[in-house]
């Protein structure tokens, strides 16, 4: 809990807010100087604050992850690797698919891309978007260029050139809903200016923000925009682990098991018009993902 620390020196009134977190067993306290006078926006003031001491504790245990899994990577033979990506990209594939209707499970998912096996009785464009998606994310973790829109136009018609080529790579002209969301995707007509801003904004912030808040802050303002027919989410996902593989971070499988608590994070953050939801959300996943890599 945040509290107004008041101190009084020769007469004069000083203000500071004081916040208590618990770090090796023991309780820190923490203290930013608010000046003569409270300020007006004391709340938002409040929020920055927290925000700051969250983002040094987080910022320290993803750094911890970081080295300890370019370790491993550094020991393990390259087949063992090989198969680790294999294995991620499976159930990558299986997950963003499913959150997004296919009818495939995990098991059907992995004998189409590890074997070839086709699923029996299931549509064929849910296996068609399973290799669609295999393919794609392999050829996006080799890739030398970086983001832009025709790279996300690219990605997107070679997701869907086999089962929905008549939105394959094409923003869209037309109003979209989100079903069971209180979120309303922007209008056609701004979808154009939005990416615009969108790819401005990474171009400034891909090298100043840390790799994982660059991920998720991506993730959100892309599906945000919402600028395809359908696939936004898939293309959304695939922007996180772009730039978590770029910036040689472990990548982040989002489980449809959690999908729910997903689906919040981001409707809170598009309703209410700010990150910080999303954020938080998308942080405690990863370091919670990860957390054999900080013992």
């Amino acid at each position: 809990m945040v509290t107004i620390k008041k101190k009084v020196l020769k007469g004069q009134t000083y203000y500071y807010l004081e916040h208590s977190i618990r770090e090796n067993g023991r309780v820190h306290p923490k203290i930013t100087y608010l000046g003569r006078k409270i300020p007006k926006n004391i709340e938002e003031v409040k929020k920055n604050f927290l925000d700051d001491i969250s983002r040094k504790t987080w910022q320290a245990d993803i750094e911890k992850i970081r080295k300890s899994y370019s370790k491993d990577q550094r020991l393990m033979p390259k087949s063992v690797k090989e198969k680790e990506l294999e294995n991620f990209t499976i159930n990558f594939t299986y997950d963003t698919q499913r959150i997004e209707g296919s009818t495939l499970t995990r098991k059907e998912t992995a004998d189409l891309l590890e074997r070839g096996i086709a699923p029996k009785n299931k549509p064929m464009k849910d296996a068609q978007e399973a290799e669609a998606h295999r393919d794609l994310f392999y050829e996006i973790l080799k890739s030398k260029k970086d983001l832009s829109l025709q790279e996300i136009l690219d990605w997107h018609w070679k997701l869907f050139n086999k089962t929905k080529k008549d939105i394959a790579g094409k923003l869209r002209k037309y109003p979209v809903g989100i079903r069971g969301s209180k979120f309303m995707p922007p209008m056609a007509v701004e979808v154009y200016p939005m990416l615009t801003e969108f790819f401005q904004w990474y171009n400034k912030n891909k090298n100043k923000l840390h790799p994982v808040e660059l991920a998720a802050l991506a993730h959100l303002k892309f599906v945000t925009i919402h600028p395809f027919g359908d696939g936004n989410g898939r293309i959304s996902r695939l922007i996180t682990n772009f730039i978590l593989n770029k910036k040689k971070h472990t990548m982040l499988n989002i489980p449809y098991v959690r999908r729910n608590s997903y689906y919040n994070a981001l409707e809170k953050s598009q309703v209410n018009k700010e990150d910080r939801t999303f954020l938080q959300w998308f942080i405690k996943r990863y370091i919670k993902e990860y957390r054999r890599y900080l013992k």
